[in-house]
This record gives C-alpha cells, sequence and structure tokens, in this order.
C-alpha cells in the first residue's frame, strides 16, 4: 500500500494508516501519466454493465488517496462533467474528468472494465479503458496538459491494445511508464 508520513503522529520509518504501498511514489503535481497512478489506483477486469456502475467504481478507486478530500464531491463533480457531455472520446476509451475542491492535488485512476460498456461515445463504440482525472480548480494548466498526455498516448493503437492484453495493474503502470517514454513533448 502506498502510504503517507504523519511526522507528528508515526516514529522513524512508520508508515500511517492507508491503502497505497510506499514503494511507489505518487505524485499529485505532475505532468507524468504514470506518476499519478499506483497499483491501487488500477484495476484490471473492473465490474460492471452500465456508464454509471463503472464510472462509481473508477471513482472508489481513489477512497483513501491522500489527494482527496472528500471522495463523494469529487464523484459529484465528475457526474456533473459528464451531465453536460460524455466523456467517452472515442477508440474505446472513457476519460471522465473534473476540477473540484474536493481534491488538494491531482489525483487519477485507471481501469480496464471486464467488458465492454456503452459509455455513449463519440464513436458510438463500447469503452474498456478508462482513466480518470481530477484536479483542484487552481490547476487548470496542468489539468488540461495531462487531458493532452493521456490522448496523446491513448490515441496510439498498439499501446491500448497492450493495455488490453495486461493482467495486472503493476503491469499496466508498467506500460503507462513505457509508453510515456516514447512521447515526444510538444
Amino acid at each position: 500500500m502506498i502510504a503517507f508520513r504523519k511526522p507528528s503522529q508515526a516514529g522513524e520509518g512508520e508508515w500511517v494508516d492507508a491503502k497505497f504501498r510506499p514503494e511507489f511514489s505518487m505524485q499529485t503535481t505532475t505532468s507524468q501519466i504514470h506518476q499519478l497512478l499506483s497499483p491501487e489506483t488500477i484495476q484490471v477486469g473492473l465490474p460492471g454493465h452500465t456508464k454509471e456502475e463503472v464510472l462509481n467504481r473508477l471513482i472508489d478507486l481513489l477512497r483513501g488517496h491522500p489527494a482527496v478530500r472528500d471522495l463523494e464531491a469529487v464523484r459529484q463533480a465528475v457526474w456533473l462533467r459528464e451531465q453536460m457531455m460524455s466523456t467517452g472520446v472515442g477508440k474505446g476509451l472513457g476519460l471522465p474528468h473534473a476540477k473540484t475542491a474536493a481534491v488538494t492535488g491531482t489525483a487519477a485512476a485507471f481501469a480496464i472494465t471486464a467488458e465492454p460498456v456503452d459509455f455513449e461515445a463519440i464513436d458510438q463504440q463500447p469503452v474498456r479503458l478508462l482513466f480518470l482525472l481530477v484536479g483542484p480548480e487552481a490547476a487548470k494548466s496542468q489539468h488540461i496538459k495531462l487531458l493532452s498526455r493521456i490522448s496523446r498516448l491513448m490515441n496510439r493503437d498498439s499501446f491500448r491494445l497492450r493495455l488490453l492484453e495486461a493482467r495486472t495493474s503493476e503491469e499496466v503502470l508498467h506500460l503507462f511508464e513505457e509508453g510515456e517514454s516514447q512521447l515526444v513533448d510538444p
């Protein structure tokens, strides 16, 4: 589990109550996608038959995330954004995202659904890949840069196919790190 230290409450080397493992160094102010993810915020085989089911389960992956103050407020912000226009961007990808005061930094989760789900995508194709991005209102520039970076990476057919073949969250995380290393930043 990635945990975080609470110096006033924990002794040296002691990790405090959290579901995240210390060997993964999740960041909240980076432009690197893989640094926003951890095995705990990635799920392979996400169950659900409807957009509502899979999106709520995806949001639940952020439970206990150090940057999330209020998970239900995050859920509400994501659903409000989704009501404006579906974030089913095509090619089997859903990219739900929101900006909200319910987070202190950027938080992300990724899932591969157990089965294709109708996500009201722009190309009318079902979705299996879901990337959730939530950031604070003040981080609009970072939010837009990350959405662009995710889109550029996910636009690669070979990358999406490799993700669909992944069997573990650690493998997915490795694929993101490897895929990002091949991106040429503008």
